[in-house]
């Protein structure tokens, strides 16, 4: 797939709320000031609850800010016409920890969605029951280990094997910006290593932003140049991943040593081999 043309995002002191946070409720994230270059692959890191869903949610033109201003190549999303909006949506691809996969739809169908926003209504709907390009997702699968799933029921895969069908969607999708939250939440360390390994090294290739959350500080140090610290909804350090100190770590995770040394909470499903019940969460 040819590369997409680039996206630059530019955030001058803009402040969200959580999606699901009540009315009145304070800001997840606070007067953040940050710009991503086109072509840039960048970690965020920071305790639960530091806000990196929010930011996410914001740079997916999913949020509208509830204070400052949030550019996308100079222009401001949410004052832009509703079907121009819709086509920058477009060019933006959002992965949420958990992928929103029909359970008794087949694995290719799942995958061959990343190319919804490229498809006109009819090819949309004859895709559903006429896969268009079972070989690109096959190619996509294997990137991730998962081609032998190509043609099992979603709701027949792990909770590790569903996020990375969600993951491989990305290789299919004609987006510049991908947007992943907490890819690795249901992997063990191989596959953690593995999954970011492909995303990092495919948006590299294809010039696409990629921005991804992780609780994995080591994976995040290992595989992005770029680090950004968030805590308390604040920006507490956006640095090369070289500078990035075990001091530096320790004060942005001071309280919360234990996600620090990778701990996996006990509410945080860790994949295995056998099914897992699907739970949809609706946006």
């Amino acid at each position: 797939m040819p590369g997409a043309p680039e996206l630059r995002l530019e955030l001058h002191q803009v402040s969200a709320r959580h999606p699901a946070a009540r009315p009145g409720a304070a800001p997840a994230i606070r007067d953040l000031a940050l710009q991503i270059g086109a072509g840039e692959q960048v970690a965020v890191i920071g305790p639960s609850g530091a806000g990196k869903t929010t930011l996410l949610q914001v740079l997916a033109c999913a949020l509208p800010p509830s204070g400052g201003t949030f550019t996308v190549d100079a222009q401001a999303p949410w004052q832009l016409p509703r079907r121009t909006l819709q086509r920058l949506r477009g060019r933006l691809f959002l992965a949420p920890q958990v992928p929103p996969l029909p359970p008794r739809q087949r694995v290719v169908t799942a995958v061959l969605a990343g190319r919804l926003p490229a498809m006109g209504l009819w090819q949309s709907v004859r895709s559903l029951f006429y896969p268009a390009d079972i070989p690109a997702a096959f190619d996509a699968l294997d990137r991730f280990d998962l081609a032998d799933k190509l043609f099992e029921r979603v709701d027949r895969l792990s909770g590790g094997e569903r996020q990375r069908v969600g993951l491989a969607r990305a290789l299919l999708s004609p987006a510049s910006l991908w947007l992943i939250d907490e890819p690795l939440s249901a992997l063990d360390p191989t596959r953690s290593r593995q999954a970011i390994g492909t995303l990092v090294d495919t948006a590299r290739e294809r010039s696409a932003t990629l921005v991804a959350t992780l609780h994995q500080v080591d994976v995040a140090l290992a595989h992005f140049p770029r680090i950004i610290g968030l805590r308390d909804g604040q920006l507490a350090f956006d640095l090369p991943s070289a500078d990035v100190t075990r001091a530096r770590l320790a004060a942005l995770y001071d309280q919360f040593e234990h996600e620090l040394r990778g701990e996996v909470p006990v509410a945080t499903p860790v994949e295995s081999s056998g099914p897992q019940p699907v739970v949809m969460h609706c946006r």
